[in-house]
């Protein structure tokens, strides 16, 4: 029996709807629409440069526009979200911790997340630090920095930032709240109190096959070998869980016009298949994505559905760095049609564009200019700049935008 085929745009569109990014919000966000988003996603992939807005917020104000970051600390402090280690470093919503749970459980499956040396030589130390959190509260790491002295003893001890890491890989200790983005740590029980790891931890087997079911939702249409990425699962058994998934009829088989192989809907995006079966369906968003945001984060992914060879050049040599430091795709209505390196100077509050790069088959017709002045004015805005400042775009560009412009 021969599967729907379905365009290549309708193929994204599918993705993008199922990442909230087909169609632009067009209401106020409140701040209940960040823990909404984040459920939607799943994940929300925590990094911390900030040569422009931080990745997390950034991903959320690709799919919320002019929103207030401080709702992200919020949800955190009123333990609406919770931090681990999923795709990566992770915000996850707090009703998946049991989903997680298991690897803090079992932290030797973590890679060079955990050192079970580490564990043992430092145990007395490691101990002697939950002991104080327990008494004294929650610290930071740097509570602990080589340059604080006290005769109390306690700041001569200067426990490595390492014991943190291995308490909170573990599962002992959480991230109450972040102050100026770093971590608080603080014990669990007090960060999830009432939590029964008898009743309410998944089984690994149980909670990967989740994972996976969960991965469906979250890409919307997907090749088998997408699923495992965005968990970061190995060595599990995708084909068992698709043949579950057909079975339930939470997905269905598809064929994209000019892609290889099967392809699979999730559920939740059987309306739009249906539009998309009879006549193309797209996209009307155009924003900056961040380097993590899940519709780039993998890299074969990106290549595959959207034709657009991507990685992120901050841990490359200067030297060596074809489009910037910190490159942020370009989605406009649809498609992936370049990548713009940019530098928030927030006490002069201007938006500098380092570059802009188009891909080779891209042209540029007069709302597709509008669209990108509209996307990087906008961006601009929500970080607090009143002045965008151009300094390497393409010359169709600046010939209608200018050298820069007031916000």
């Amino acid at each position: 029996m021969s599967h729907p085929v379905i365009s290549l745009a309708s193929a994204r569109a599918l993705h993008l709807s199922a990442q909230n990014l087909l169609e632009p919000v067009t209401r106020k966000p409140v701040a209940a629409d960040v823990v909404d988003t984040i459920r939607d996603m799943g994940l929300l992939q925590i990094d911390t440069i900030s040569v422009v807005a931080r990745s997390p917020y950034l991903v959320l104000f690709s799919r919320l526009g002019n929103y207030d970051p401080q709702w992200l600390e919020q949800a955190l402090s009123a333990g609406k979200i919770f931090e681990y280690w999923a795709h990566e470093a992770c915000f996850i919503p707090s009703e998946d911790y049991g989903l997680l749970r298991h690897r803090m459980l079992n932290p030797q499956g973590m890679g060079w997340k955990f050192s079970q040396a580490w564990f043992d030589e430092h145990q007395t130390d490691i101990a002697a630090l939950l002991s104080h959190i327990a008494d004294k509260g929650p610290v930071r790491s740097a509570d602990f920095s080589a340059d604080k002295k006290s005769a109390s003893g306690w700041w001569d001890w200067k426990p490595h930032k390492k014991h943190l890491e291995t308490l909170f890989t573990t599962g002992k200790l959480m991230v109450s709240e972040r102050r100026n983005f770093h971590r608080v740590y603080d014990l669990a029980e007090r960060v999830m109190p009432g939590w029964d790891d008898a009743s309410q931890t998944l089984e690994q087997a149980v909670a990967e096959q989740q994972m996976l079911r969960r991965s469906a939702q979250y890409l919307g249409i997907f090749k088998p070998e997408w699923l495992a990425d965005y968990y970061r699962l190995r060595r599990v058994n995708t084909k068992a869980v698709i043949a579950q998934l057909l079975a339930d009829e939470e997905i269905t088989p598809i064929e994209v016009t000019g892609l290889e192989g099967t392809y699979y809907v999730h559920r939740k995006q059987f309306p739009l298949l249906q539009q998309a079966i009879k006549s193309r369906i797209g996209s009307t968003v155009t924003t900056l994505l961040s380097p993590f945001d899940p519709v780039v984060w993998d890299r074969k992914r990106v290549s595959t559905l959207f034709n657009f060879e991507y990685r992120i050049e901050c841990y490359t040599p200067q030297a060596k760095r074809q489009y910037g430091y910190f490159t942020l795709p370009l989605l406009q209505r649809g498609e992936l049609i370049g990548r713009v390196d940019a530098k928030m100077h927030r006490k002069e509050k201007i938006l500098e564009v380092k570059s802009l790069h188009l891909e080779p088959d891209v042209t540029m017709a007069s709302r597709r200019a509008k669209d990108i002045h509209g996307a990087i004015s906008r961006f601009a805005q929500w970080q607090g700049a009143e002045k965008v400042k151009i300094v390497n775009v393409p010359e169709t560009l600046t010939a209608l935008w200018g050298k820069d412009w007031q916000i």
